[in-house]
């Protein structure tokens, strides 16, 4: 046992010994690691400062270089720069040189000058004394003073250019006389024949074609009820006879007819032809119609070259296109005066455009005279106004109707574009202008009344339909009322026969059942 605590010790104090042994020996190591590691530190900051030095040797080297060559380029500049001064200087001198001569020869010439200009004062004072001089010894012999012999003088060229003035203007007068015709009908000859227009006269009725007679049972309607909603609504007279095939649409009122048109044929491609149909259909069409006015006005303007116009005015034209005038069509009346009012303002030197202008508005009044009382003239004078139209396109359309004398050659080119337009052989019609002035006289006197909605005239003028607000009329007052109208009419209007007054009083009462 004490042999076995023996070894055990020895065992223990051999280990301990062997660990103070490696200590030792690793302390050893790394001293001898840093040594050489301050060896090695020492070697390299050596190099670096041998290193240092040569960079330092080479940077004073070519910066040296570097002097030198800008010390060279700067002594060659400064010896160009004082070679430029020397040469500037040089050329200065001989210029003032110059300068100092010319002023020499100037101050001699100005000396010569005045002695010249003196010389000829007193050549002139001379000049004035014997003038002066030969003055009284011509007075003296001819017993007139100067200024007597001026006015004897021009008292005789006065009569002398007076009679050869007299004798010109003589001859120039009849040689115009005899030309003017002439030149005249030359001119209108060629703006006329420059000037190729279509025309048709305008007509009263629509021939609407349909598919098959069925249809016109449909038009009708039970009891009647589409073809009485259709005409009070849309204002004409629809006829439906034994014609095959075909509706008749008529009225004086070319706006009019063209919506019904429209209006019967959409509800025929619909089918569903009812009074609540018709009403829809009739207010969809006159949404379009209006749309499209404005359109074709502004096709008019621009076709003419007209580069602005109140949009107003642009939609009046377009409304020319459903307006008559002794069966001429309005709109192409109208751009057949602008054209040709365009073309003789340029055969006489006028403005062009100006002339087809006041030519395109000279009848701008008719598409209000359906609607606003007055003549053409006047409304379409005040539209114009209203929208601030040059002087010559308001003088236009009152001299057109010899309201006023043309002030300049673009009214008279309207004038005259107007007259040739209307006189071309065919071109009106007075029996069907009669009659439309005598329809729409019976339409003015039934919608003058309080309470009238709408009146229209139908069945050739020999029927009127007066629509009337049910609020405003009552039964009673509307039997009054239709006699009140046919009085006016029997007392107003000549006509043939008889006109039949219908007074219609409809109270429509609407609720939403939600």
């Amino acid at each position: 046992m004490e042999y076995i605590i023996g070894c055990i010790a020895v065992a223990i104090i051999s280990a301990l010994l062997s660990i103070i042994v490696v200590r030792k020996i690793d302390k050893a190591k790394f001293q001898v690691f840093i040594e050489q590691a301050k060896a090695k530190a020492k070697v390299i900051e050596h190099e670096a400062e041998v290193s240092l030095k040569d960079s330092q040797l080479k940077a004073k080297i070519e910066c040296d270089k570097e002097f030198k060559n800008a010390r060279r380029d700067y002594d060659t500049m400064l010896a160009k720069i004082e070679k430029k001064e020397r040469e500037l200087n040089e050329h200065l001198e001989s210029e003032l040189k110059i300068i100092k001569s010319e002023k020499e020869e100037i101050v001699e010439k100005n000396k010569k000058i005045t002695t010249i200009k003196e010389g000829l004062e007193a050549q002139k004072r001379t000049y004035e004394t014997k003038t002066l001089e030969a003055i009284k010894i011509l007075e003296n012999a001819c017993g007139l003073t100067v200024d007597e012999a001026k006015e004897l003088m021009l008292e005789k060229v006065k009569e002398d250019s007076r009679a050869q003035i007299a004798s010109i203007f003589r001859k120039k007068y009849k040689l115009a006389e005899a030309n003017t015709k002439n030149e005249i009908n030359n001119m209108l000859s060629h703006a006329v024949t420059r000037y190729a227009g279509e025309f048709a006269a305008e007509r009263l009725i629509n021939n609407l074609p349909i598919s098959d007679d069925e249809t016109k049972g449909k038009i009708i309607g039970k009891e009647g009820r589409n073809i009485k909603a259709l005409e009070m609504l849309l204002g004409v007279d629809i006829i439906i006879d034994d014609t095959p095939n075909t509706i008749t649409i008529s009225s004086f009122n070319l706006y009019r007819r063209a919506i019904a048109t429209k209006t019967i044929k959409d509800l025929l491609e619909d089918g569903r032809i009812q009074p609540a149909r018709i009403e829809e259909i009739y207010n969809k069409v006159k949404i379009e119609f209006d749309k499209n006015i404005l359109k074709e006005g502004e096709d008019v303007i621009h076709e003419l070259g007209i580069k602005t116009m109140h949009p107003e005015l642009v939609k009046l034209v377009g409304r020319l296109r459903y307006r008559a005038s002794y069966g001429q069509n309005a709109l192409a009346h109208t751009l057949e005066v602008s054209h040709l009012a365009g073309l003789l303002a340029a055969q006489m030197g006028g403005d062009a455009i100006l002339a087809r202008r006041a030519g395109l508005l000279h009848d701008i009044g008719k598409a209000l005279t359906h609607d606003m009382p007055g003549s053409h003239v006047d409304l379409g004078a005040e539209i114009c106004r209203r929208y601030d139209e040059p002087d010559t396109v308001i003088n236009g359309i009152y001299a057109h109707h010899g309201h006023e004398e043309p002030i300049n050659v673009e009214s008279a080119a309207v004038c005259a574009a107007d007259a040739l337009s209307a006189a071309r052989p065919g071109a009106r019609r007075e029996v069907l202008e009669s009659f439309l002035k005598r329809v729409e006289e019976v339409e003015n006197i039934s919608t003058s009344k309080t309470g009238v909605l709408n009146a229209y005239a139908i069945n050739a003028g020999r029927e009127v339909r007066v629509i009337v607000k049910a609020d405003l009329v009552n039964d009673d007052e509307a039997v009054i009322l239709a006699t009140e109208i046919a009085k006016e009419i029997e007392e107003k209007v000549q006509y043939p026969g008889e006109i039949k007054v219908n007074v219609i009083r409809e109270l429509r009462a609407q609720s939403y059942a939600r």
